[in-house]
């Protein structure tokens, strides 16, 4: 499926708007060769005008890999795999590997089912919660690329689930509130 592609400043605001930590981490992460954008929250903030507490990264680099790119970086988790990239001892930026479509959609709270199952972008974009939660910013591009309808849903004043509501929730019961 082909994401919808929107440039930021039709939107009012670029990547002069992204704290410069995280610039830094995506610029360094697409340096050596891996896709990295701002996901989630942070973008759909950024969209409606609104200063972001936080930003949420996410990319194709695998754990150990970004790792190997920052010394100041912790791998933390179980059930999936994230990574902490340290800038002093309270500031971090949380960046997440793409995932793909679970592995047993039947039971979601089977203990035995892997979320360490990465994916690509697009994969990630149908595992995420809401679709006004489910847009990438890539900031070196100023592009908001979207798969799941956000953009629009935003617009119109919806919060849809992405996928299959009653999964979505038991997958992480704290989506419902």
């Amino acid at each position: 499926m082909r994401p919808r592609i929107y440039s930021s400043i039709k939107f009012g605001f670029s990547s002069e708007d992204i704290d410069r930590e995280v610039l830094d981490v995506i610029l360094r992460l697409n340096g050596a060769g891996y896709k990295a954008y701002i996901v989630g929250g942070g973008v759909r903030d950024l969209l409606l005008g609104k200063r972001p507490k936080d930003f949420d990264l996410v990319t194709d680099a695998r754990p150990t890999q970004i790792k190997r790119i920052f010394r100041n970086a912790r791998v933390i988790g179980r059930r999936f795999k994230l990574v902490h990239i340290y800038f002093s001892r309270l500031k971090y930026l949380e960046l997440a590997t793409f995932r793909q479509k679970q592995s047993d959609p039947d039971d979601p709270s089977e203990e035995q089912y892997d979320q360490n199952e990465f994916g690509t972008e697009e994969t990630d974009a149908f595992r995420r919660d809401l679709t006004i939660n489910g847009l990438y910013y890539d900031p070196e591009s100023e592009e908001i690329i979207d798969y799941v309808g956000g953009v629009e849903d935003l617009q119109a004043g919806l919060v849809k689930v992405i996928g299959e509501p009653a999964l979505r929730f038991a997958e992480d019961p704290v989506r419902m509130l």
